[in-house]
């Protein structure tokens, strides 16, 4: 896989060629900024989404042709402002656009599979220290997918950075098209009555729980599942950091994904299409990353 990351990679040889990550944002914008032209009259301030979204195309394109100070930072950095601003703004178009949402579909899907809600059956596990150590695996979920990053930039592989950066950004790209067509806010609001106690953790459970609320702004961001799609593409990309690491998310991976059906964020089918559609990218990613990559 390396081998085709090796030309327009390094701060000393940067070229003024679009980059993979940067087709794939192009074609992302373009596409919302056209679904929020269709729907204009449902959303609040669409010509402000509409503007914000022909800048951030702009900018790409500026720091990519005409190369300045600012431009190796910002072209390989950049993904991570445009993915959490693009997560936001789905908390505004949901609601605004689609009128209905797909939780009880989602909750019938997991009861048909199970004949139970995993919520409600897994009450009979609960503890105060299970909990605890769950939302702190949970709390972890940006820091984890980040820190591979660190890594790769902090040991200046730049070419491993920069497909990571593409494989993380179409990641997250691809579950928020899914929010769309599947839009829920999950287990815990539908199932909320069904529940015969709250969770409760030890120290910090609920800061965290209150702090990624107000993060995540009530979001109908369930399917699939980004905790899970997103965790497995962190540790598929941190064995190109070590060895060791890999283990190290190897056995991160399956707390988080347990997590998030134990707290009551996910149904078990947006955990597993969460799964399904990482193994599709990690297949998929190499090929296509060569093919947008050699394009102008």
């Amino acid at each position: 896989m390396v081998e085709l990351l090796k030309r327009d990679t390094g701060p000393e040889n940067l070229s003024t060629r679009f980059w993979a990550v940067d087709k794939v944002f192009f074609v992302y914008l373009s596409a919302v900024a056209i679904w929020i032209a269709g729907w204009g009259r449902h959303v609040p301030e669409a010509p402000a989404f509409i503007a914000l979204h022909l800048l951030g195309v702009a900018l790409i394109v500026v720091e990519a042709k005409f190369p300045n100070r600012t431009s190796w930072i910002f072209r390989n950095w950049y993904p991570l402002p445009y993915v959490g601003s693009c997560y936001k703004e789905m908390a505004v178009l949901i609601p605004a656009i689609r009128h209905t949402d797909s939780d009880r579909w989602l909750a019938d899907q997991d009861f048909r599979l199970w004949h139970a809600n995993p919520t409600v059956w897994l009450e009979r596990i609960y503890t105060p220290g299970l909990t605890e150590y769950l939302q702190i695996v949970y709390t972890l979920f940006i820091p984890a997918v980040l820190l591979i990053a660190f890594f790769l930039w902090k040991n200046r592989k730049f070419p491993e950075f920069q497909y990571y950066a593409f494989l993380i950004a179409f990641g997250f790209l691809m579950s928020y098209i899914g929010y769309v067509l599947v839009p829920a806010r999950g287990p815990r609001f539908l199932l909320s009555s069904l529940q015969h106690a709250p969770l409760q953790g030890l120290w910090g459970f609920a800061g965290m729980q209150h702090a990624l609320d107000r993060l995540e702004s009530a979001h109908y961001d369930c399917f699939p599942s980004g905790h899970t799609e997103l965790t497995i593409l962190a540790w598929w990309g941190s064995r190109m950091v070590s060895n060791r690491l890999f283990k190290i998310y190897f056995a991160y991976t399956p707390s988080i994904i347990f997590a998030t059906v134990y707290l009551r964020y996910h149904y078990t089918v947006d955990v597993m299409a969460g799964a399904f559609l990482a193994v599709c990218l990690i297949a998929a990613s190499p090929l296509l990353y060569r093919f947008l990559q050699e394009r102008v």
